[in-house]
């Protein structure tokens, strides 16, 4: 497998499309699709914390520049975690994350391989 295929996978947002894609129609080897797995755990566990403080900052008066610069941390935490990940792939090394890789193989492997 190219390995562009693999970075494909972990750029931020727009890889979660190639990532389900592979995983739904079961294409790729075991690197790949523990790529793919890591990539949708990373991105909906973004989606949702994004949502849920983004809701958060609306209905709260009090909260709401918090929650908003909370919001920006998660975002950018998530696009420097992908960007390091691309980064170790390139160089040769491993694309797993301790606590991501275990929940992404229980959860996204339990319903899409």
């Amino acid at each position: 497998m190219p390995k562009t295929q693999l970075l494909l996978h972990l750029i931020p947002i727009i890889g979660f499309f190639p990532s389900l894609w592979a995983l739904y129609h079961r294409q790729g080897n075991r690197e790949q699709l523990a790529i793919s797995r890591l990539s949708i755990t990373l991105a909906l566990t973004w989606l949702l914390g994004y949502l849920l403080l983004s809701t958060g900052a609306a209905s709260s008066n009090f909260l709401t520049l918090r929650l908003f610069i909370l919001n920006t941390f998660l975002t950018s935490g998530y696009f420097l975690v992908s960007i390091w990940l691309i980064l170790r792939l390139t160089k040769g090394k491993s694309g797993r994350l301790p606590g991501f890789s275990t929940l992404a193989e229980r959860v996204v492997g339990k319903y899409l391989s």
